[in-house]
């Protein structure tokens, strides 16, 4: 059991450290803090800079202590609080499924972290 948990740890967590990356930095693909910023306000989160910064930073360090296995709470918040928002101000009036640009996935990442953490 434990090899498994390592593993959906390692992917999910890692992953969402990318992501986070990209928001921060423009890695892998991402627009940096400036372009996700003015995508962010022009969705209404506003301040853009400040928002990006905290979900940038949530997703890095909740999703390499998620990876870790490290204070799975607190990485369990970091990581669900943006998915969360990703659901109220992106998805979720697309639907459920991914292929209308649902929440699909959000809610499938959020059950991933939310049952890892409560596994410990």
């Amino acid at each position: 059991m434990q090899a498994g948990l390592l593993i959906i740890r390692l992917v999910v967590g890692l992953l969402f450290a990318a992501h986070g990356t990209q928001k921060l930095f423009g890695w892998f693909g991402g627009y940096g803090i400036k372009g996700t910023a003015g995508w962010m306000e022009s969705i209404g989160i506003k301040p853009g800079v400040p928002m990006v910064v905290l979900a940038g930073l949530g997703e890095l360090i909740g999703g390499l202590l998620f990876a870790a296995g490290y204070w799975l709470p607190i990485a369990a918040v970091l990581l669900i609080v943006p998915m969360l928002v990703a659901i109220v101000k992106v998805h979720g009036q697309n639907g459920l499924w991914a292929t209308s640009n649902g929440f699909e996935y959000n809610l499938v990442l959020i059950a991933v972290v939310l049952g890892v953490t409560l596994i410990g």
